[in-house]
């Protein structure tokens, strides 16, 4: 498994969370408030034609994050 950012991924692509990036302080209380935490697995389900928002399925639910949030998020790609 790599690591890199939850921008990154494709639509279908699975990861899990496995932190923030640096200096994602604003972000990070949001992000963790919304169940984003460290091992949660997702899957990406959409992205908009611009990557602004990507639509994620995580815990049972379909959570939309712009795309400066997306970026804040560290995963480890899956398959």
């Amino acid at each position: 498994m790599e690591t890199k950012s939850l921008g990154d991924l494709s639509i279908g692509e699975k990861g899990t969370v496995n932190g923030f990036v640096k200096g994602a302080t604003a972000y990070r209380q949001k992000l963790l408030a919304m169940g984003l935490t460290r091992g949660t697995e997702f899957t990406v389900k959409r992205t908009a034609p611009l990557g602004d928002p990507v639509e994620i399925n995580v815990r049972g639910f379909s959570l939309s994050l712009r795309k400066d949030e997306a970026a804040a998020i560290m995963v480890k790609k899956e398959g």
